[in-house]
């Protein structure tokens, strides 16, 4: 199989296991978290935990609903899973540029729309965020039973722009990573200025 085609299995299996990883870790390190070690930030440029739980909580709110439309199209189309499930060049570029690190030039800027605007934000973001962790694994059921690699999901930002629905999903789970890693460093690093 190419780069750009994988076993269907195999995919969403993948994706499954790392959305289940984020929401134990959800649920056994932020959970317990007060409003102080949620909002307290690690720099003067840096995003809290809480604010990096809601910048995550936009993206799904924005995402989440074009999925499930998508794959409720897709399967009034008929649209059957077939044995692999393929990714395009722009879908491997924003999932690559979701896995980069930080400091990386080929990181994307985060958009206006999907900055995380709180300040005070309390437990229930923690909430949010593992309610959308709950849909996605839905939705990544329901992904399995279509032909994925064909389903297109329009961007929110410019709805013209169709990405495969394989795409998309690889890239929420990669920003899905990145953004529970970087809320682990501002815990991590507030621990240890106040110790």
């Amino acid at each position: 199989m190419s780069a750009s085609s994988r076993d269907t299995n195999d995919f969403f299996d993948q994706l499954t296991n790392q959305v289940l990883a984020l929401r134990v870790a959800s649920h056994q390190r932020l959970r317990p978290l007060n409003n102080e070690q949620l909002n307290r930030r690690p720099g003067y440029d840096k995003w809290s935990v809480g604010q990096c739980l809601e910048h995550l909580n936009i993206l799904s709110g924005y995402y989440l609903p074009l999925v499930k439309t998508s794959l409720k199209l897709a399967q009034a189309r008929g649209s059957a899973a077939r044995q692999s499930v393929r990714s395009g060049w722009l879908g491997r570029r924003f999932t690559s540029a979701a896995r980069q690190e930080k400091n990386s030039d080929a990181v994307f800027r985060v958009p206006k729309q999907y900055a995380p605007t709180g300040v005070r934000l309390t437990g229930t973001v923690v909430e949010a965020f593992t309610r959308q962790l709950d849909e996605l694994l839905r939705l990544l059921l329901l992904a399995r039973q279509v032909d994925a690699g064909s389903v297109r999901v329009p961007n929110p930002l410019y709805p013209w722009l169709k990405i495969r629905l394989t795409d998309v999903l690889e890239t929420l789970v990669a920003n899905y990573k990145r953004y529970i890693q970087q809320a682990e460093q501002a815990l991590a690093t507030n621990a240890t200025k106040h110790t």
